[in-house]
């Protein structure tokens, strides 16, 4: 679908912005609206999804249309067009539309009551929604529900597969974790927020790609660049905006069923009720498990660890209907892993001496309210409050070798040590809690918004690694230290944002954040998005800003745990601090007769301090410590994507990325361990009619990405001439067909077509106790292919 011009995004619902609600579309230079109601004839049930839009004349058959859509009480608010009109169309699935005369002059109150016409028995897509929003400030790609069956997204992690912007990781070759990155940094730089409110921070960082199921999300929003201060603090590279089912919106009934060939099945079920005009919630339940031991490529490990899952999340929605809207969510997880060698079994601690396993629990509950109260004689005006509270729980053991000393040796021969079987655990505990209070108005008129709130955190960490190893000057108190960390962070904070927009092309939005943070003070943020339409189908974006985080050194390194390596952390680490500049270029155009958009987009990360993880000076141990004085560390992405229909029903995607990621490391600037500087990526969707039969093909290619070895030697005093070690160039190719019926649909698919393997995913497997043990230098598929079928039964 072709952008539309002469609308700018909504200003109006801007509750919605703290209550985690979408709004609609308005005007810059709206000052009296139209406003009303529609509801169906003879019943007065409001009928939500109303679609509204002015009927010009002949001689204005040119001008912006201008559309909205009716709420869930079935109120809507539409902006009067510059050209003047007199008419306007309201149209509703399955009933017979309509036309009303609107007064030339004041704010009418307008009831529209629709009579039911006939029902249609089928409904043909002719047209979708481009992936990259023309109307947003930053630059923002949407994967929507269409785009997230593609795949079998079982989880948040599968649901980027069909997606360029965003790479997903296996974290090491023993827990089965995925990590995520976008502009070629860590998931963690990435700000990762449900509903538009940050979540899965701290130490869920690890696993948290599994802690969100694929069949509640309705779509996911990538924002390239440091986005809104509204959303806090933390986004360095961008934000992720995972959107769950909503209540008043999603199906009455969604049933989902996964299995693969090596054992594993994911269920799901969504139900909503609208209890009635003012009420409704979605229950979202999901479970998973793997108890087949799979070792495909005979090293004597599990491809994938052991694992059961129990999630669930509940929403419950108040829409008042007269300005007030409310919203209540409570969420419970429980899962379990164990991973390791085949013959492995978690019977005591003994077991981690006599074969190499792992073992994961973690328990964690959220919850959430948030309520947001809108003026009806200023639909642009509101004000929210939103308050979310988290408690997350986690251990886990990890077989580990350490060596000592031989205290029977020679004194004339060179000192050798011994490997001692043992194991290291790692537990933690994180509760947070977060307060926003969020106002919006307007000055003068729309074209004048300005956002301003207060915001308060609370995050209290108690984390615990345990390795068996003390040194000879160790007190007991000095162990402690090094082994318990603890922190609590207090962070009261006030922003303020100001959004300038034309009727025509320009948009501004300029924001700034300072929060005092009781254990490193004052940190202000500032933040800078432009958009700025050249030409009808033309968009230029521009965003600058300042990004700060509190860095969690072991969480945020957790895959080196299932390695031979010790970890040495840094006293005194101080916050993570970078700037991010950027921007892009938009084209929309018509290519074979079909809508086709191309976009290039560029953004260089620079941290002014960065906790280093350092695996290249000595390949045994992990140095985390702070940047170095006059030291860098940068991420430069560049990418192109190309999207078009050559055929009706074919859908075409296709982008390339080069990626610049260096830090300095023992005073040499080297690439990033596991970053591909190239990949390619290739998506092909064909849809027959009335979207019966479906079908995806999707090719990823990587290029040649370094590794930082364990047996690896530095030479220092050539450290200038030193590169580091780096992998083959790979592609995998996924494909999936799916069935669509009446109400169910069925779906079958393989990953890793040509299976393809990484040789050694873990180095030196027949020696799990020794000092070259290393699981975490994963860079490519460790069990090959995968096939997979389900199907989708859904009541509407």
């Amino acid at each position: 679908m072709k952008p539309i011009r002469g609308i700018v995004p909504p200003l109006a619902l801007v509750a919605g912005i703290a209550a985690g609600l979408v709004p609609g579309a308005t005007q810059a230079q709206t000052i009296a609206p139209v406003r009303g109601e529609v509801t169906e004839a003879g019943k007065g049930t409001p009928l939500p999804g109303a679609v509204l839009r002015w009927l010009f004349d002949a001689e204005d058959a040119n001008a912006p249309v201008i559309t909205t859509t009716s709420d869930a009480g079935g109120h809507f608010t539409l902006p009067r067009p510059a050209r003047a009109a007199s008419r306007l169309v309201v149209q509703a699935l399955g009933y017979r539309a309509d036309t009303l005369a609107v007064p030339a002059t004041g704010a009418p109150y307008l009831r529209a009551a629709l009579r039911p016409g006939q029902e249609l028995g089928e409904v043909t897509v002719t047209d979708r929604a481009p992936a990259y929003s023309s109307l947003t400030p930053a630059h923002t790609q949407v994967i929507s529900s269409r785009d997230l069956t593609k795949s079998a997204c079982c989880n948040l992690a599968e649901s980027f597969e069909t997606n360029a912007s965003v790479e997903v990781t296996t974290s090491d070759a023993v827990s089965g974790a995925k990590q995520i990155q976008l502009l070629g940094l860590d998931g963690s730089y990435s700000l990762l927020t449900v509903d538009n409110q940050p979540a899965l921070r701290g130490l869920a960082a690890p696993y948290r790609l599994g802690y969100l199921a694929g069949p509640w999300i309705d779509n996911i929003e990538i924002i390239k660049g440091t986005g809104s201060v509204v959303n806090g603090y933390e986004a360095i590279s961008g934000q992720i905006n995972v959107k769950l089912k909503e209540p008043e919106k999603t199906d009455q009934l969604l049933f989902n069923a996964y299995a693969n060939d090596l054992g594993k099945f994911d269920v799901n079920l969504n139900t909503s009720a609208r209890l009635n005009a003012k009420w409704s919630t979605v229950l979202l339940l999901h479970t998973d498990h793997l108890g087949n031991r799979v070792d495909r490529n005979k090293d004597g490990f599990l491809d994938l660890p052991l694992a059961t899952q129990f999630n669930a999340f509940n929403k419950w929605k108040y829409l008042s209907g007269k300005g007030w809207v409310s919203e209540v969510g409570l969420g419970a997880l429980r899962e379990t892993r164990q991973g390791g060698q085949l013959d492995f079994r978690d019977t005591g601690a003994e077991a981690f001496t006599q074969s190499y396993g792992t073992t994961q629990a973690t328990t964690r509950y959220t919850g959430y309210a948030k309520t947001s109260y809108t003026w009806p004689s200023r639909p642009f005006q509101s004000l929210g409050l939103l308050l979310t509270g988290t408690d997350h729980d986690f251990t886990s053991r990890y077989s580990y070798g350490y060596q000592t000393l031989h205290t029977d040796h020679d004194p004339s021969e060179p000192f050798y040590f011994v490997t001692n079987p043992s194991s290291r655990s790692y537990d933690g505990r994180q509760r947070t809690g977060q307060a926003t209070l969020l106002f919006q108005s307007a000055l003068g008129n729309t074209a004048h918004v300005y956002r301003t709130g207060l915001s308060f955190l609370y995050d209290n960490y108690d984390e615990r690694l345990t390795a068996g190893r003390r040194y000879v000057i160790e007190t007991p108190a000095d162990v402690e230290a090094r082994e318990h960390r603890t922190r609590r962070e207090l962070v009261p904070g006030a922003f303020a944002e100001y959004t300038y927009q034309n009727s025509r092309n320009l948009t501004v939005v300029a924001g700034l954040r300072a929060d005092r943070h009781n254990l490193y003070g004052w940190q202000v943020t500032p933040r800078l998005n432009l958009k700025y339409d050249v030409l009808k189908n033309t968009v230029l974006r521009a965003a600058a800003g300042r990004g700060f985080r509190v860095a969690n050194p072991i969480a945020d390194n957790a895959a080196v745990l299932a390695s031979a390596r010790e970890f040495v952390i840094a006293p005194n680490l101080q916050p993570e601090k970078a700037w991010n500049l950027g921007g892009s270029a938009t084209q929309y155009f018509t290519a074979l007769g079909h809508p086709a958009t191309f976009v290039l987009d560029y953004y260089h990360t620079e941290f002014q301090n960065q906790v280093v993880a350092d695996m290249y000076t000595a390949p045994s141990i992990i140095t985390l410590d702070n940047l170095a004085p006059g030291a860098r560390s940068f991420a430069r992405s560049l990418q192109a994507e190309l999207q078009l229909e050559p055929l009706k029903g074919l859908q075409v995607k296709g982008a390339y990325k080069y990626l610049d990621v260096r830090t300095t490391y023992d005073n040499v600037l080297l690439p990033k361990p596991l970053t591909p500087a190239h990949r390619a990526f290739l998506n092909m969707g064909y849809a027959s009619a009335f979207d019966k039969w479906r079908g995806d093909f999707t090719v990823q290619w990587f290029g040649q990405r370094p590794v930082a070895h364990i047996t690896a030697a530095h030479a220092h005093g050539a450290a200038q001439e030193y590169s580091p070690e780096t992998t083959p160039r790979y592609a995998l190719l996924n494909a999936q067909l799916t069935r669509a019926f009446k109400r169910l649909e069925l779906y079958a698919g393989v990953e890793n077509l040509t299976n393809y393997r990484q040789p050694n995913p873990i180095e030196g497997a027949s020696n799990p106790f020794g000092p070259t043990f290393d699981a975490a230098m994963v860079w490519g598929p460790v069990y090959g292919r995968l096939t997979y079928a389900g199907l989708r039964y859904r009541i509407e």
